[in-house]
């Protein structure tokens, strides 16, 4: 889905809303972090121990760059917006309209080649994470609402701005979406590492 944006291009939304059932322990906006019965592999295979495992490989360090990109480009956007709020910044559209939509557009992507080509190879690896799988495809979702919601109050910012009128009411609704987001992806991204890296750690050799 696309929604017109200001200040030159398209910023476009996720891919829709699932409707499937999560608990509380799975909910992307309730948890705190994995269940404990989805912490097997995590608790083998330490965040701190990752880097010095020899079945770390590029991909892994490329796949875990790229959330890197995603959490810098979402900081640099609320700082953006901060300034904005703080004295009405000058370029504060154009870098706005530029690094959301690469933002939004490099995430929607991520997100399919994960769940096209990722999740199905690595689940058959350990079934006790099946619901893990569960978990990050209800995340994926749940980011997609997330992401339509980023997109519409970007949207009415730019186009505020491209008629020449006062934006700072809907910049202020956009750094509590921009920031409430950033919560959500966090939250799924730090998940989302904590199963997938020890899986590579774990089954490496069967993965080649």
């Amino acid at each position: 889905m696309h929604r017109p944006c200001a200040q030159g291009g398209m910023v476009a939304g996720g891919r829709g809303w699932h409707s499937g059932f999560m608990t509380q322990k799975l909910n992307l906006e309730l948890r705190s972090g994995l269940p404990e019965h989805l912490r097997v592999l995590a608790e083998k295979y330490p965040r701190r121990d990752w880097y010095g495992n020899p079945n770390f490989n590029d991909l892994t360090a490329f796949w875990l760059d790229r959330h890197l990109m995603f959490r810098e480009l979402l900081d640099r956007l609320i700082a953006g917006t901060e300034a904005f709020l703080d004295a009405e910044t000058a370029g504060y559209g154009p870098e706005l309209a530029r690094y959301s939509g690469f933002l939004l557009n490099q995430l929607h992507g991520h997100h399919q080649i994960e769940d096209a080509h990722y999740f199905p190879r690595f689940q058959a690896f350990d079934t006790r994470l099946v619901q893990a799988f569960d978990l990050l495809d209800g995340d994926h979702h749940a980011l997609d609402a997330h992401l339509h919601d980023l997109a519409d109050q970007t949207n009415a910012v730019l186009q505020k701005l491209a008629n020449g009128g006062a934006a700072r009411d809907d910049a202020g609704r956009l750094l509590t979406v921009q920031q409430a987001f950033k919560g959500f992806l966090n939250r799924h991204l730090m998940d989302e590492e904590e199963i997938i890296v020890p899986i590579v750690l774990e089954y490496g050799a069967e993965l080649e």
